[in-house]
C-alpha cells in the first residue's frame, strides 16, 4: 500500500485514497521496437539460432530476411499503419515470420487458428475486416471474401521479388500492434486492440524480471489465437534467444513434455495452470536448466511439495491488459492456502473495488480493477462493450489513464500479496481459456430439439473444470451427445464445446427470475445424455476399464462407445489415466494409445492385446512367478 494519501474523485463523485495495492513503481516505459531489434541482433550475429523445431532451424539472418521480404510484399498491398492482416497459420517459423512481417509493415495482426470451424473463422474475418490473409496451403473449406488478398506461403514465389532489406516504416506507440478474440458475453466473440505501447511494456518487464539474455532458450507452446504465444514468442526474440516448438504431442504430454525440456535445455518455459501442476509433481534432474516454469490462465491448487531446480510463477492478466498483470514466485511446502497470483508488474496498478468503486479495506473481496500501461485500447468497432469495462481512471493524475474492470474478486494479504477469490459475473476458465457461457448456450439454442439451456463449469477433478450443459428439450426429443457436438462444432471451438450434456425439466430460477446455477443438478447416469445407444460392458477388461474412466469422470456409469475425448479428456487426464491401467493390469501403454483408441471397447482390446504380448515375452520363470 502507498505510505502517502493522494485525494482522488472516483466515477460515482466520491473522494478515495490512492488505493493501488502490489502497486509496482510507475518507471519509464523504454519503448521496444520488435522490428529494428530483432533487425539489430540479426545485423550482428545472422547464423544465431533464432527459432528451432525438431530438427529444422532458422538463423536470425533468415528470419530478417524472410521477414523483411514479406513486409515489403505487405506495403504493395497496400498495408499500413492501423491495417489488420489475419495470419491463418500454425505454430511455425512461418507463424512468427508472418508476424514479424506484419509489425515491419506497420501494421497489427490477427492471430487466426487454422483448426477452429469454419463459420467461426468466418465470423472472426468478416469482423476484423483484414486487408490481407496469410496461410499456408488449404484452409478446410474456403473462407469467404472479396474484400482482402489472401497470400498462400506455398508456392508464392512473388514474395522472393521483394527486397530482403528492412522497409523504411515508421511506427508510433499508440498504433495497433494486434487484435486477439475472445469469448463474448453476447453470444459472439469480441477483439480485443492492444498497442505497440502495451506490448513493449510487457517486453520489458518480462526480460527485466526473468533476466532474459542471448544465452536463453524458451518454449513456445500455446496455440496462435492465445495471447499467451504473443507472451512466449516476443521477449525471446527480442533478446536474441532461441524459441523452440515441441510437436503438437509432445506439448500435450506432461511426461514427454518434462523430456523434452531436459533434453533442450529450456530454461524459461510458460505451461497452461492443469499442465503445471501435473509437471510440478514430476521428478526433475538436478542439473536441468530450466531456470522459470511460468504458468497462469486458470486457478493454481497445488504447491511443490519437493525440491524442484527452478523456480514455479504463477501469472494472472486478462487479454485486455496484455496477457499479464500480475505475477509472483510460489513457495513450497505444506500450506492449505491456494497460491497466490503474486503483484503488479512493472507500470501496473491493481485496485480492489467494491460495487460503489471505493477501495475495500485490506483483506476484504473486492473485484480487480487493472491500470497502467498494459490496459489495452478497447474491444475493435464495439464501442458499447468498451465502454462498459473501459473506464477513466479515477487514481491517476494522467487524463488519458483508463482502468479495465475485470470481473474477477480477489482480497489483498498481509504480505501484499493478491489472493484470487473467482468472477464476479458467469464468466468461466476452462483449461486456460475465458468463456463466456452465453456464447454457447446461444449456439445450443439454435438447435431445433433444445427449448432452454445453461452451461455451468463442473470440477470433474483436481485437474480442472469441464463444461456441462443443462438442457430443456422441446416435444420429448432426446438427441445423443455425439449428435450435439456434432452440431454445435460446426460454429465452436473444441474448448468451448461441453465435455457433458444433462436433461432437466426445467431450469431452476432465483428469486429475481434468473437461472440459479448453484442449484443445477449434480450429473448422474440417469440424466447425462448417452453418447450414443448405450452398450455396457461385456467383459472383465471393459468392466475394469469403465470403472476408472467413471472414477476420473465422476459418472455413475459409462458405455464401451463413449469416447473419452467427447466425455471431456484430454492429455492430463489422459496421463491419469495410463497410470491407473497400469497399476490395474500391469502394462505400459503410450499416452498415443489413448488417442488411437479413444472408447472402452477399443482401449481395452488395446490392453487385452498388450497383457498377451506381455505374456508371451516372458520367460517360463518369469511366468511362475507372475502365476505365483
Amino acid at each position: 500500500m502507498s505510505e502517502t494519501t493522494s485525494t482522488q474523485t472516483n466515477v460515482a463523485g466520491k473522494v478515495l485514497p490512492d488505493a493501488a495495492l502490489a502497486q509496482s513503481a510507475r518507471t519509464p516505459i523504454d519503448q521496444i521496437s520488435i522490428a529494428r531489434t530483432i533487425s539489430a541482433h540479426a545485423s550482428a550475429n545472422p547464423d544465431a539460432h533464432a527459432v528451432i523445431a525438431g530438427e529444422k532451424v532458422l538463423t536470425y539472418g533468415e528470419l530478417e530476411r524472410r521477414s523483411n521480404r514479406l513486409a515489403n510484399y505487405l506495403l504493395e498491398l497496400g498495408v499500413t499503419r492501423e491495417t489488420i492482416v489475419a495470419i491463418c497459420l500454425e505454430r511455425s517459423f512461418e507463424s512468427i515470420i508472418g508476424t514479424l512481417a506484419v509489425l515491419k509493415a506497420g501494421g497489427a495482426f490477427l492471430p487466426l487458428d487454422p483448426k477452429l470451424p469454419l463459420e467461426r473463422l468466418n465470423f472472426l474475418v468478416d469482423d476484423a475486416r483484414p486487408r490481407v490473409l496469410i496461410k499456408k496451403g488449404e484452409i478446410p473449406g474456403p473462407i469467404e471474401s472479396s474484400s482482402f488478398a489472401i497470400i498462400d506461403l506455398i508456392g508464392e514465389q512473388e514474395i522472393d521479388k521483394y527486397s530482403a532489406e528492412p522497409p523504411m516504416v515508421k511506427s508510433t506507440n499508440d498504433q495497433l500492434a494486434y487484435v486477439i478474440y475472445t469469448s463474448g458475453s453476447t453470444g459472439q466473440p469480441k477483439g480485443v486492440e492492444i498497442t505497440l505501447a502495451n506490448l513493449s511494456n510487457l517486453i520489458t518487464w518480462h526480460r527485466t524480471e526473468f533476466k532474459v539474455t542471448s544465452a536463453d532458450r524458451a518454449s513456445h507452446l500455446a496455440a496462435v489465437g492465445f495471447d499467451a504465444a504473443v507472451w512466449e514468442v516476443w521477449p525471446c526474440l527480442t533478446a536474441g534467444a532461441c524459441l523452440y516448438l515441441p510437436s503438437d504431442c509432445v506439448r500435450l504430454s506432461p511426461e514427454a513434455l518434462r523430456d523434452w525440456m531436459v533434453d533442450n535445455e529450456i530454461t524459461i518455459s510458460f505451461v497452461p495452470t492443469v499442465l503445471a501442476e501435473t509437471l510440478i509433481e514430476f521428478d526433475w534432474p538436478a542439473g536441468a536448466a530450466l531456470r522459470f516454469l511460468l504458468t497462469g490462465a486458470d486457478t493454481l491448487h497445488r504447491r511443490p511439495q519437493r525440491l524442484l531446480p527452478f523456480e514455479l510463477v504463477n501469472n494472472y492478466g486478462p487479454t485486455e491488459t496484455t496477457v499479464v498483470a500480475t505475477s509472483g514466485c510460489v513457495s513450497g511446502g505444506e500450506n492449505n492456502n491456494l497460491p497466490t497470483i503474486g503483484r503488479a508488474i512493472r507500470n501496473t496498478q491493481i485496485y480492489l473495488l467494491d460495487e460503489k468503486l471505493s477501495a475495500v479495506a485490506p483483506g476484504e473481496t473486492g473485484e480487480i480493477f487493472i491500470g497502467g500501461a498494459g490496459v489495452g485500447r478497447g474491444y475493435f468497432n464495439r464501442p458499447d462493450l468498451t465502454a462498459e469495462r473501459f473506464m477513466r481512471d479515477p487514481f491517476s493524475t494522467q487524463p488519458d489513464a483508463r482502468l479495465y474492470r475485470t470481473g474477477d474478486l480477489a482480497r489483498e494479504l498481509p504480505s501484499g500479496e493478491i489472493a484470487y477469490i473467482g468472477r464476479a459475473d458467469e464468466q468461466i476458465k476452462i483449461l486456460g481459456y475465458r468463456i463466456e457461457p452465453a456464447e454457447i448456450e446461444a449456439t445450443i439454442d439454435r438447435h431445433p430439439a433444445i427449448a432452454s439451456n445453461v452451461v455451468a463449469a463442473r470440477s470433474y477433478d483436481c485437474s480442472g473444470s469441464r463444461l456441462v450443459a443443462y438442457l430443456k428439450m422441446r416435444n420429448g426429443s432426446r438427441p445423443t451427445a455425439v449428435e450435439l457436438r456434432e452440431f454445435l462444432k460446426a460454429s465452436l471451438p473444441d474448448y468451448m464445446i461441453p465435455a457433458q450434456f444433462v436433461q432437466i425439466d426445467q431450469l431452476p430460477l432465483n428469486a429475481n427470475g434468473k437461472v440459479d446455477r448453484r442449484s443445477l443438478p449434480e450429473l448422474t447416469g440417469e440424466n447425462r445424455l448417452p453418447e450414443e445407444t448405450f452398450a455396457g460392458p461385456r467383459t472383465p477388461t471393459e468392466t475394469r476399464v469403465a470403472g476408472i474412466i467413471s472414477e476420473l469422470f465422476k459418472v455413475e456409469t459409462v458405455g464401451v462407445n463413449d469416447n473419452f475425448f467427447l466425455l471431456g479428456g484430454h492429455s492430463l487426464l489422459g496421463a491419469q489415466l495410463v497410470i491407473k491401467i497400469r497399476a490395474a493390469f500391469g502394462v505400459d501403454l503410450p499416452l498415443r494409445a489413448i488417442f488411437d483408441a479413444p472408447t472402452i471397447a477399443a482401449l481395452s482390446q488395446t490392453i487385452e492385446q498388450s497383457v498377451i504380448a506381455r505374456i508371451e515375452a516372458m520367460s517360463e520363470a518369469e511366468a511362475q512367478t507372475l502365476v505365483a
